[in-house]
């Protein structure tokens, strides 16, 4: 168990935590494609006790920080990084696909291993004051999140942090983000 924890984890007290976590984690084999084995947080969101542990877990480092506002992108970081925000009584910023919001936005492009992708977010959700945590449910290649910060950054704010309930270890996408704090509970 010792490979689950770090400064950057859940402190090893939180074993039984840890457990609770990964039982509600069911993998699903060949989806969305042959070969990939999706984490699928959906029974973990059905479970209470689960879900606020999970919240607990990513907002605990960042309780006593100077965070103003939690950003999460679509979707499943919605649901996360609301629940985030809320444990730190700060602000929610949704981090979308393109052509969803309805006021002026800011963009940020970028490569997928199948195609490519776009992040947007209100101009005016973020200022040059905000110290902004980004929340996702998984980190694989570090695309979407390299991208968010990228966002968070062109709106002139400052990454305090990108935490995560799933780490795929073994994709390295943690090294995309080497200049922010890196938390992850979970790791495949």
């Amino acid at each position: 168990l010792r490979r689950f924890f770090a400064m950057d984890r859940l402190p090893a007290t939180d074993v039984s935590h840890l457990k609770i976590l990964k039982d509600r984690i069911r993998t699903v084999p060949d989806f969305p494609d042959a070969g990939i084995l999706f984490r699928d947080i959906t029974p973990l969101l059905g479970d209470s006790e689960a879900l606020a542990l999970a919240v607990g877990a990513l907002a605990e480092p960042y309780e006593a920080s100077d965070v103003t506002c939690v950003a999460g992108m679509e979707a499943r970081g919605f649901i996360l990084g609301a629940l985030v925000a809320q444990s730190l009584k700060v602000g929610f910023v949704p981090l979308r696909k393109a052509g969803k919001l309805p006021h002026k936005v800011l963009s940020v492009s970028y490569e997928l291993e199948y195609g490519n992708a776009t992040l947007e977010m209100h101009n005016d959700a973020i200022s040059e004051h905000d110290r902004v945590l980004l929340v996702d449910d998984l980190i694989a290649t570090g695309g979407t999140a390299r991208a968010s910060c990228r966002l968070i950054e062109l709106a002139g704010g400052t990454v305090a942090g990108c935490a995560f309930l799933i780490e795929l270890v073994g994709l390295n996408g943690r090294s995309y983000l080497h200049s922010h704090h890196v938390h992850s509970i979970l790791h495949y």
